[in-house]
């Protein structure tokens, strides 16, 4: 069988020391805001749009300085993580869709959510502090990032 893989493009936002996640719909698995990239989108450029659609929030993504700049090529902003994800291995089914999801990190201002349009309601999404993340009942994965965008936020400010 084919595995199809889609591009996607996902920011742990972090304020006052914690990160935002929702419970994800079909999946049941607490997760950051997040979701494709459009076809005319580029990676960090979607992260931010889905931190928008999904909270309202305004996103500023910690982001190194281009390394290469020329009249024709330029370096994209590094995700902090680049991961490969079997969406379908966590419904118990074999893997035929992955994400090729660009992970960046991202300080906001407020810990209002007011999602736009038909995203989930403020009341799916909780704030999570390191020590919550660890007590919560998530993804390893959304543990480990969660608590490393936590750190790499504060140590900006």
């Amino acid at each position: 069988m084919e595995t199809t893989r889609h591009y996607t493009a996902t920011a742990y936002i972090v304020c006052d020391g914690a990160t935002a996640l929702h419970e994800h719909d079909r999946l049941g698995l607490w997760l950051p805001p997040g979701g494709h990239v459009e076809r005319d989108e580029l990676p960090h450029r979607a992260a931010e749009r889905e931190v928008r659609e999904e909270t309202g929030l305004d996103p500023t993504l910690l982001l190194a300085e281009p390394e290469v700049e020329t009249g024709v090529v330029r370096s994209l902003p590094k995700p902090a993580h680049f991961l490969l994800e079997d969406i379908h291995a966590y419904e118990g089914g074999e893997v035929g869709h992955q994400h090729v999801d660009f992970v960046y990190f991202a300080r906001v201002d407020s810990r209002d959510v007011t999602p736009r349009g038909d995203e989930r309601d403020a009341e799916h999404w909780e704030w999570f502090t390191p020590a919550e993340l660890g007590e919560a009942d998530l993804g390893e994965e959304v543990v480990r990032i969660g608590r490393e965008a936590i750190a790499a936020v504060e140590g900006e400010e």
